[in-house]
């Protein structure tokens, strides 16, 4: 089973949870998982793979342009219908509570529903994700350093955990597919 986690990070805050999702659906034995930088990404391989999470930073409630230009690149796939039925989920970091995860999280979502993928998420019976989290995948927070000279607020061991259960999800789920 393939799985492609694509994810674009401009300070480390997503790229770390993009890792941990990578870590949560290679944890599935029959998982092939390959995780890249938008910048180092082909949209073209998409063709080839049974299940695709992509996330990135949530700007003002929406989308990175970085991803964003990267899922533009998706219409000679959707032309041909090559992303239908494949599994898909979406993951985001921002830097306030209030920052728009949930926005950023369908923005994310919205593009694999054009593309006529199934969209995985996490119920609320996820134990991960009964006290913090969201249903349309992973969104978490990273506030701002409050100057150039503090540590990185990255992401705390339970917004890992929650990537680590999304992952691990989807490769559960796309196995009922593929199998």
């Amino acid at each position: 089973m393939e799985i492609y986690v694509v994810y674009d990070s401009e300070a480390g805050h997503t790229e770390a949870l993009a890792n941990a999702i990578a870590e949560g659906a290679k944890s599935a034995a029959d998982a092939n998982v390959h995780l890249h930088h938008v910048s180092e990404a082909d949209p073209r391989d998409l063709a080839d793979m049974d299940a695709i999470i992509w996330g990135c930073p949530g700007h003002f409630g929406t989308i990175s342009s970085g991803l964003k230009a990267w899922i533009d690149k998706l219409g000679p796939l959707w032309a041909r219908g090559q992303l239908v039925g494949k599994v898909g989920a979406a993951f985001c970091t921002t830097a306030t509570v209030h920052g728009g995860i949930e926005m950023t999280l369908w923005n994310l979502i919205t593009p694999m529903l054009h593309n006529g993928m199934i969209i995985v998420g996490l119920p609320g019976n996820v134990l991960e994700n009964v006290l913090y989290g969201s249903y349309y995948g992973v969104g978490v927070t990273c506030p701002v350093e409050v100057s150039e000279d503090a540590p990185m607020n990255m992401p705390t061991d339970s917004d890992l955990a929650l990537g680590r259960v999304l992952g691990r999800r989807v490769a559960d789920i796309t196995r009922k597919f593929v199998s």
